[in-house]
């Protein structure tokens, strides 16, 4: 057959669809997970820095090291299987071993992800997930009791997922230990690759709230620098009708308002551009649980129409707010600017009919001058022709007198056809 020259991305495109299998494991278990973000431009950090992070952990406990540039690694460390992803803005990291402590959500749990090493991070800590994964009793209603001792009653959300599969719960509240708590229970029979992809998208719903969380405390920001401007530019178009402003002092600063609410928008563009992908991310997490209510406690969907949903719609109008700003700055600079035209207009009009006006005078002025010019050069002239003209004057019976007067009349009229000539040469009328 003909060789097919693909394209050099095509396996490696195709690749990615299956680089990051869901985990797979049965109860019981327990799992927990860690997310790191850098506090400051993350999507451009130094993601070498990751990888070292990750070798770091790695050669504690003696494992393989991934090669440079990985975007995931699977692999153990200890008793834990490890499984690590890099993303846009953070890296995350999920360790799952069997079996459960006979304390629930013992942090001693947490000896996969050392203290020291955390801290070592090149980032913050944004979400730290324990997950306890025990079989379902044949009374499900059993668990409630523990429920009811495990997390906040006010804030308890339980729900079956995966069409009753499994029972989850958790309260959304960081414990002690600076831990968020979720419970599974499973029932008998689920597979271990189902368990997984329930642990999966848990795990990814709280990374992803948090990270769209960040985008309230720029919504907030944005919102305090949007309430002092509003006034100033409100009191700008208003004064805009008053003749007595000058237009020019009311676009200039107009044009700095502009400016600074441009700069608001781009600095706060991607976070919320951010903020609105995530969000999506943990409702598609939320809509692919397949909830149903489980002895009338609060679903996920519930808990984020209530607590979720308001951040998010508070990050959107901030959003909404600034731009309309932007744009209704922008109508009036454009009015201030037609309104500046104007007057220039009015003000160039003035000085082209003071210039009309001048041209006349200096018109007028250099007629004026023409004649005198005349006047003077005919008087030299008429000097110059009488001398010349005194022999021949004397050899005909002439008088001087009469010579000269014959001839002024002659000089004059020389001299102003010269004069006219010169004029017309240099493009005079």
């Amino acid at each position: 057959m003909t060789p097919i020259d693909d394209h050099p991305l095509r396996y490696a495109l195709v690749n990615e669809l299956h680089a990051r299998p869901f985990p797979s494991f049965a109860a019981p278990a327990h799992v927990v997970y860690l997310a790191i973000k850098e506090p400051r431009d993350a999507a451009n950090r130094d993601r070498a820095k990751d990888h070292a992070h990750l070798c770091d952990l790695l050669g504690r406990a003696g494992a393989p090291l991934p090669p440079p540039g990985v975007t995931h690694y699977a692999g153990e460390i200890g008793r834990y299987a490890l499984k690590w992803e890099s993303h846009t803005e953070f890296t995350t990291f999920l360790a799952h071993a069997p079996g459960v402590s006979a304390r629930p959500f013992d942090p001693a749990e947490t000896e996969a992800f050392p203290a020291d090493w955390i801290e070592a991070a090149p980032g913050k800590r944004i979400a730290a997930v324990m997950i306890r994964i025990e079989e379902l009793p044949e009374d499900p209603e059993s668990v409630l009791p523990r429920l009811e001792d495990w997390f906040v009653h006010e804030s308890l959300v339980c729900a079956w997922v995966l069409d009753e599969a499994a029972v989850v719960a958790t309260d959304f509240r960081i414990d002690p230990a600076g831990q968020m708590r979720f419970a599974i229970f499973v029932r008998p029979g689920t597979g271990p690759g189902r368990v997984g992809r329930i642990v999966q998208r848990i795990c990814e719903m709280e990374t992803y709230r948090a990270m769209s969380m960040l985008g309230l405390n720029r919504a907030r920001s944005l919102t305090r620098r949007l309430n002092a401007l509003d006034p100033e530019l409100s009191e700008l178009v208003d004064g805009m009708t008053d003749d007595a402003m000058p237009a020019e002092d009311t676009l200039h600063r107009l044009l700095e308002i502009s400016s600074e609410l441009e700069s608001l928008a781009v600095q706060h563009s991607f976070r919320f551009g951010a903020t609105g992908a995530y969000e999506a991310i943990v409702k598609e997490r939320v809509e692919v649980l397949r909830e149903s209510r489980f002895r009338g406690r609060q679903k996920f969907s519930e808990f984020m129409l209530r607590r979720y949903d308001p951040a998010m719609r508070t990050v959107k109008s901030a959003e909404a707010r600034s731009n309309a700003m932007i744009e209704r700055a922008a109508r009036a600079g454009e009015l201030l600017r037609t309104r500046v035209d104007v007057e220039r207009q009015a003000q160039n009009q003035k000085l082209l009919e003071s210039m009309d006006r001048r041209a006349d005078l200096q018109l007028r002025l250099q007629h004026t001058v023409e004649g005198l010019s005349v006047v003077a050069i005919s008087y030299y002239a008429v000097s110059l022709a009488g001398y010349l003209s005194y022999p021949l004057a004397k050899h005909y019976g002439v008088t001087k007198e009469m010579a000269v007067a014959g001839l002024t009349p002659f000089v004059i009229a020389g001299v102003w056809l010269m004069v006219r000539r010169i004029r017309k040469g240099f493009g005079g009328h």
